[in-house]
């Protein structure tokens, strides 16, 4: 099978199901969100990999990565009532925050995204996720029955920020307050 098939040569491109729609489609901007939320955490897990400290982000990366997929074949389907489901997903990503928190000191400030390259690599992931959310957030207006992604990628960015700053704790990479301009 070749990797191109020359359909989208016009400026179209298919939902699943079949129907053609324009790149520009609300649903194919979100679907390119999350893939490139989906490349970024690859990106990141790609260094988390050698760094042995940080392992503990491995299994939660990889499970939000295959769930990424899954949104983004039912954002991709013409079918526009697919519920999904995700207070699941929501949970487990609460609980990963409140067990990482616990090492944290309490945020009093506000904090600049940068540190480590893991870290730096999670905030650059967690601005992609917002994106995404925002893309979401579009195409409920007609399709409501997506709300718990919304949620999830909510809840998400809140991971991917809490992930970051508990990487620079374990790396002891200090954390940047913003202090404003001056």
């Amino acid at each position: 099978m070749k990797i191109y098939t020359k359909t989208g040569d016009l400026g179209e491109t298919g939902l699943i199901g079949g129907k053609r729609v324009p790149k520009y489609h609300p649903r194919i901007k979100a679907c390119g969100d999350l893939d490139e939320l989906n490349s970024a955490l690859g990106w990141t897990l790609g260094a988390i990999k050698s760094e042995a400290k940080l392992a503990a982000l491995i299994s939660p990366l990889e499970r939000i990565q295959n769930r990424l997929f899954e949104l983004g074949a039912v954002v991709a389907s013409e079918k526009e009532k697919e519920e999904i489901h995700l207070e699941g997903a929501v949970f487990e990503l609460e609980k990963d925050i409140d067990e990482m928190t616990e090492s944290l000191e309490t945020l009093k400030n506000f904090i600049l995204p940068g540190g480590s390259e893991i870290a730096s690599r999670l905030f650059l992931s967690r601005a992609i996720c917002r994106r995404a959310e925002r893309s979401l957030c579009e195409i409920e207006e007609q399709n409501p029955s997506i709300r718990s992604a919304v949620v999830c990628l909510n809840r998400l960015s809140d991971y991917l920020f809490t992930a970051a700053r508990w990487a620079n704790k374990v790396l002891k990479e200090p954390e940047t307050i913003w202090k404003g301009v001056k």
